[in-house]
């Protein structure tokens, strides 16, 4: 079974990468925040920087590309092309409305007609694998019937599906009936994305589902970034090593970013959902919310380790 790091957009770029990867070291692949395409061959500067493959040593990094136009997508992949990438991330999944208002993402599912042309125009236009991350739908699951017939027409190197409608965002669950249709249909390789937070999910998921060789994880791993581990070598996540996981995170962050706000911010977005392993954790994670300089960061992240302990097990995150 492969093992993907799912891309969340603020989070997981190269810096996050890097601290995971040299602590936590079972996922097969890392996906990137999306790039927005433009037609130019330049990238933003922090877009470039993300993707970099001195950035990304010894990790298996597929940037992903967010757009609705053919030509746009074929100049951007074009020059990820030339940094050595050999695969590219298709993003039909992005819930969020800033995104789908410009037919974008999963806002992109609506218009099939548009993709089936959008689609044909990327496959024959670029030399690169091209996978996609998809929703099985924008409004209504049954969409997904005439999406996969639109999918089968082109080479996809992996149709990672995520079984939720662009107007579930991550509320309900998992479209499982849809899925287990998308396996029988599909005539490219199926990776599955959704709700996998514990290896008790995962070992639910497997059982229903044999067959299925890569599953992409996300905000499971965000909240407990050894969750590969746990999967692959049935390894409990230790405080210790989590704590030095944070130090080197926090470190090389302040190391990069302008000023201790940007610092916090950054770092009050990874205890929302870290938070959740922790016992106890509630009064915690107010006060980390409502801290305004670092030197009371460092006070309350210091108090939690070191009275609190890692959850033995838990059924659900705080953050659902």
């Amino acid at each position: 079974m492969k093992l993907y790091y799912a891309p969340m957009e603020g989070l997981t770029g190269h810096i996050y990468r890097n601290a995971h990867h040299a602590f936590f070291n079972n996922i097969d692949k890392y996906f990137s925040p999306f790039i927005v395409a433009n037609q130019s061959n330049s990238l933003k500067t922090r877009e470039i920087n993300d993707v970099l493959p001195e950035h990304n040593q010894d990790i298996v990094l597929i940037p992903q590309i967010l757009t609705n136009d053919a030509i746009n997508f074929n100049n951007t992949a074009k020059r990820i092309k030339e940094l050595g990438y050999n695969e590219i991330n298709l993003n039909l999944g992005c819930p969020a409305r800033t995104v789908v208002s410009k037919g974008k993402g999963s806002g992109f599912l609506a218009k099939r007609d548009e993709l089936d042309v959008f689609l044909d125009k990327i496959y024959s236009g670029t030399n690169t694998k091209i996978s996609i991350k998809t929703r099985i739908g924008k409004d209504n699951p049954d969409e997904f019937y005439e999406l996969i017939n639109i999918f089968n027409k082109y080479p996809i190197e992996e149709l990672i599906i995520h079984p939720r409608i662009q107007k579930d965002f991550y509320n309900n669950k998992p479209n499982l009936t849809i899925f287990k249709d998308a396996l029988t249909l599909s005539k490219n390789p199926v990776c599955y994305n959704g709700d996998i937070f514990t290896s008790e999910d995962y070992k639910r998921f497997i059982l229903d589902f044999p067959d299925v060789e890569a599953v992409m994880c996300g905000r499971g791993l965000l909240a407990n970034p050894s969750l590969a581990d746990e999967i692959t070598n049935h390894s409990k996540i230790k405080k210790d090593l989590l704590k030095e996981f944070h130090d080197r995170l926090y470190n090389d962050y302040k190391a990069r970013l302008c000023g201790d706000t940007n610092l916090l911010y950054k770092m009050k977005e990874l205890w929302f959902y870290m938070g959740a392993v922790f016992t106890d954790n509630t009064k915690y994670m107010k006060k980390i919310k409502k801290c305004n300089y670092l030197s009371e960061y460092d006070q309350v992240v210091s108090s939690l380790f070191l009275e609190q302990d890692i959850l033995k097990t838990w059924e659900s995150f705080s953050f659902l």
